[in-house]
């Protein structure tokens, strides 16, 4: 097999491993959000509010890529469930903050022991040099998709009829 041959069929092989994660990592979400009684959406805006800490319903919907009316009925949901609480800014009181409430975090954190527990096991098979690897990776990896998330998201504001067309291709299935 050639070099180059090789390098695609390397680069494929990670696709397909990330792809398999990222699909599990959704799937466990949404295990999560079942258990805890809430939808996977709203679970998705509790894992943003806990990383980037006190937001505006603007900003999380600008995050979220969704609409602040749907931000509105997602923090009612979360606040109706006690995991979010709303806080008027000091400075300026028109101004409303979504902050997580710690106690529930640490309520939903329980149901991620299982995961964490297994990613630490394969975390001690790597050396310090290449976790930190892993890690430029995966920051690099994200901030590519989300300036791909971005440009994606520009055809929303595009007409139906003046977006690319869908070309859909089938892999044969390999055996």
């Amino acid at each position: 097999m050639s070099r180059k041959k090789a390098r695609t069929a390397l680069l494929q092989e990670l696709e397909d491993a990330m792809r398999r994660s990222s699909a599990q990592g959704v799937l466990y979400g949404q295990t999560v959000a079942n258990v805890a009684g809430i939808a996977n959406s709203d679970l998705e805006c509790m894992d943003i509010l806990y990383l980037e800490g006190r937001v505006t319903a603007g900003r999380l919907a600008e995050v979220t890529g969704l609409t602040t009316g749907a931000i509105t009925g997602v923090v009612d949901r979360l606040e109706k469930a006690g995991l979010v609480r709303r806080e008027r800014d000091e400075k300026d009181r028109r101004k409303v903050f979504i902050v997580v409430v710690p106690e529930a975090i640490a309520g939903l954190g329980q149901y991620y022991v299982p995961m964490q527990q297994a990613m630490e096991k394969v975390c001690n098979g790597y050396s310090d040099e290449e976790l930190r690897l892993l890690l430029r990776f995966a920051n690099e990896a994200y901030k590519e998709v989300l300036a791909a998330t971005e440009d994606l998201k520009g055809l929303l504001d595009t007409p139906p009829e003046k977006r690319p067309e869908l070309k859909l291709k089938t892999r044969p299935r390999q055996r």
